[in-house]
C-alpha cells in the first residue's frame, strides 16, 4: 500500500497550551509536524470537532441503520466534526439492536467516505425515566440481565444515557463501564442525593461518567431541591454535555456550567435528521417534527432535538465572549477526554490528522479526517 505524501497547512495553529502560533502543520495519517514561522494569517488552524451527541442530519438518522448513519456522517463533517457518536433513541428493544448493529456494521467496513470518524454508537435510552422522555418516544424499559448481555456482546457501545433511580441501573452502569463506556445520567427524575451517590459508586470504579444535555430533562436547580443538574455541576469529576443552539439553554445557564465546571464542558449538537434541511416537516423515534426558524418541536411543543452543527456552537460560543482556545476545547480536547480517546483532540506530533480549518469570521473553510480532505460542499454565507 503506497503511503499518502505529507501535506502541509499554513496559518494561525492552536497549539495544546492555548495558544494561536503563526507556523505551518505537516501530516499524513497522524500530525508530524509543527513548526513556528511566518506564514498566512488568514486561516485558523484548530483540532478536528468531536460530538458525543448525535442522532442524524441531512435526512438521515442512527436508527436507519448504515445508510442514515452515511449521511450524518457527512453532513457534519462538512460543518468540521472529525469524530462523533452515532446516538440512538429509546424505541422497541430489536430496533435499538438494530441501529447498533448498524453501527457496528459501519465501523468494520472501514467507516464512512468523505464522513466523521465513527469510535462507536451513544446509546440514549430506552433505560430512561417514563416521566421524563423529553422527545422521546414511549419505549422505556428497566435495565435487566438479559438485556445487558446483548448490549456487551455487540461491543459497540462507547456511551450510554440512563436514569440512575432506575432499579438495575447501577448493575448495568458498572457492566458498561467495566468496557469502557461513558457512563451519562439523562432523562431522569432522580434526586440530587440519588446522582451524587451513583456518581461517586461510579467513580471508585474509575469510570467516566456525564451529564447528558445538561439541564435539559432533567429539571431545574432550587436552593432546597438541586436536582440532577445542580449534583452534576457540583460533582468535581462529571463531564457536562451542552448543547448551544440558543433553544435549549440559557446563555447564563452555560457560563454556569462554564464557571462550576472549567476543563469538564463539552458542547454537543443532539442533532437529528433535519439538521442541514433547513425549516419543514420531518421526525423523530416515528414522531412528526416541525422545523421552523431553526426551532424542531413535537406537534405538542416540546423541543425534539436540534439542527445544531458543532460550527454554529462553536460561534455561539464565542459571541458569549469565551475565548477561541477554550471553545475549541470544549468540541475537541474535552470530549476526547470524556470518552477516553487519546489518539485525538489536540494538535501534537503523532496524533491523527483531524483538523478543522477556519477563516477570520469562523467559517469552516477546510476538514482533514486522519490526514484525508473532506470535499466541501458551496454553503451560503454565515449570518
Amino acid at each position: 500500500m503506497t503511503a499518502r505524501p505529507t501535506q502541509t497547512l499554513r496559518g494561525h495553529i492552536l497549539h495544546p497550551d492555548g495558544e494561536f502560533r503563526l507556523g505551518s502543520l505537516s501530516f499524513g495519517p497522524q500530525i508530524s509536524g509543527l513548526t513556528t514561522e511566518a506564514a498566512p494569517a488568514d486561516l485558523l488552524i484548530l483540532p478536528g470537532f468531536i460530538d458525543t451527541h448525535i442522532h442524524g442530519g441531512a435526512g438521515g438518522d442512527t436508527m436507519d441503520g448504515p445508510a442514515g448513519i452515511q449521511k450524518l456522517a457527512r453532513l457534519h463533517a462538512q460543518h468540521g466534526t472529525t469524530t462523533l457518536l452515532p446516538t440512538t433513541i429509546t424505541h422497541r428493544w430489536p430496533e435499538v439492536l438494530a441501529a447498533l448493529r448498524g453501527v457496528r456494521e459501519v465501523m468494520d467496513s472501514g467507516g464512512v467516505t468523505g464522513g466523521a470518524d465513527i469510535v462507536g454508537a451513544h446509546l440514549e435510552g430506552p433505560f430512561i425515566s417514563p416521566g421524563r422522555l423529553g422527545a422521546q418516544p414511549p419505549h422505556a424499559v428497566l435495565p435487566q440481565p438479559d438485556l445487558t448481555a446483548e448490549l456487551l456482546a455487540l461491543d459497540v457501545i462507547r456511551a450510554v444515557t440512563l436514569a440512575p433511580e432506575l432499579p438495575g441501573a447501577l448493575d448495568l452502569a458498572r457492566a458498561l463501564a467495566g468496557q469502557g463506556v461513558r457512563i451519562g445520567i439523562g432523562h431522569t427524575r432522580a434526586d440530587a442525593d440519588t446522582v451524587s451517590a451513583f456518581l461517586h459508586t461510579l467513580h471508585e470504579l474509575g469510570a467516566r461518567t456525564c451529564a447528558t444535555h445538561l439541564y435539559n430533562a432533567m429539571g431545574g436547580i432550587e436552593g432546597r431541591t438541586p436536582g440532577p443538574a445542580g449534583a452534576l455541576l457540583a460533582d468535581p469529576h462529571a463531564f457536562l454535555e451542552v448543547i448551544l443552539d440558543g433553544v435549549h439553554v440559557h446563555p447564563t445557564a452555560f457560563l454556569l456550567a462554564r464557571a462550576a465546571a472549567p476543563g469538564r464542558v463539552l458542547l454537543i449538537t443532539d442533532a437529528m435528521r433535519a439538521a442541514g434541511l433547513g425549516d419543514g416537516p420531518s421526525e423523530l423515534g416515528g414522531q412528526p417534527v416541525t422545523v421552523q426558524d431553526g426551532k424542531a418541536t413535537l406537534s405538542d411543543g416540546t423541543i425534539a432535538g436540534s439542527v445544531l452543527t458543532l460550527d454554529v456552537a462553536l460561534r455561539n460560543a464565542v459571541r458569549l465572549g469565551l475565548p477561541l482556545p477554550e471553545v475549541s476545547r470544549m468540541l475537541s480536547a474535552v470530549p476526547a477526554a470524556s470518552l477516553g480517546l487519546t489518539d485525538r483532540g489536540e494538535l501534537r506530533v503523532g496524533l491523527r490528522a483531524d483538523l478543522t480549518v477556519l477563516d477570520a469570521d469562523l467559517n469552516v473553510k477546510a476538514v482533514y479526517v486522519g490526514g484525508q480532505a473532506i470535499p466541501l460542499q458551496p454553503t451560503e454565507a454565515h449570518a
